[in-house]
């Protein structure tokens, strides 16, 4: 969102987004991708990322689960029970892999540095994108697209959802589907609750548009803004195989959110990790 000022209940929110977390487990039904859709430039040198690291990126992950939403119906229309009730929060039993998501942009101020770092380490990752910021900044929705991340719907004006209508999570979710696949040429097949906040109406909503609920398993808080170390620790201490790790690249100043990726992003590569996105079939 263009204004990070969270409301006074966003702590609230994110203790329930975190009860909310028990997600149901799903099954990995495939593995390795056969490639990835961008160019890989030359790799970072070995002083800078380690020779293990350099290694493992050269294997790009792309995991596929099996969604509720495959056969979903046309947009806006009820979709076929069942419809999912906990939004998804790891990737379980895939080894040492990892899931990076980047919620409330594009910002043309920060977005660009996170890619161009992803794109350093050969990573992909997933952008819950806002509409309205989306619509202010095309060419950086098309550039995150052709560089093979997943782009994801994260509403139009990040609301508190659970406030919503029905209408209202409609227009929200549905205006920011059409916007992506405008500029994509798909719509986004997952989608991010702002603030964690889920409710019955956002699983149904989202689901008639054909998107399956993602969720998170280690949040970064880098929208308190509390220093680059401090996410940095954050993450090293969170880490473990299947965690969705929460970040942001816009809503604010996300200066400490780009310096501390530039640091994470190489420790978990020489750690063994291995960055992925899911993948549905």
């Amino acid at each position: 969102m263009k204004n990070d000022q969270m409301p006074p209940t966003r702590r609230t929110l994110l203790r329930l987004a975190a009860g909310l977390g028990a997600a149901t487990v799903v099954r990995l039904v495939a593995a390795d991708s056969a490639g990835t859709p961008f160019q890989r430039p030359a790799p970072p040198s070995a002083a800078t990322a380690g020779p293990q690291a350099a290694a493992l990126r050269t294997r790009p992950l792309a995991y596929r689960l099996r969604p509720m939403t495959a056969e979903s119906p046309p947009r806006y229309r009820p979709a076929v029970p069942p419809v999912r009730t906990r939004p998804f929060e790891e990737l379980p039993d895939i080894g040492r892999a990892m899931v990076l998501s980047f919620d409330d942009g594009p910002d043309p101020l920060y977005t660009p540095h996170i890619l161009d770092t992803l794109r350093r380490y050969h990573v992909r990752a997933m952008f819950f994108l806002c509409g309205e910021m989306a619509h202010d900044n095309q060419d950086l929705v098309r550039r995150i697209a052709d560089d093979g991340h997943t782009v994801g719907n994260h509403s139009w004006t990040h609301p508190l959802v659970t406030t919503l209508s029905r209408a209202g999570v409609t227009d929200e979710l549905g205006r920011t589907s059409d916007v992506v696949e405008k500029l994509t040429g798909a719509p986004p097949l997952w989608y991010r609750a702002p603030y964690g906040a889920w409710n019955r109406n956002s699983f149904e909503i989202g689901a008639s548009l054909g998107m399956e609920p993602m969720a998170w398993s280690l949040d970064t808080l880098d929208w308190t803004e509390p220093g680059a170390d401090t996410i940095v620790r954050r993450v090293g201490q969170g880490a473990g195989p299947g965690v969705v790790v929460l970040s942001h690249d816009a809503g604010g100043d996300r200066s400490q959110s780009v310096a501390a990726l530039r640091r994470y992003l190489p420790e978990l590569l020489d750690d063994g990790y291995r960055m992925t996105v899911p993948q549905r079939r």
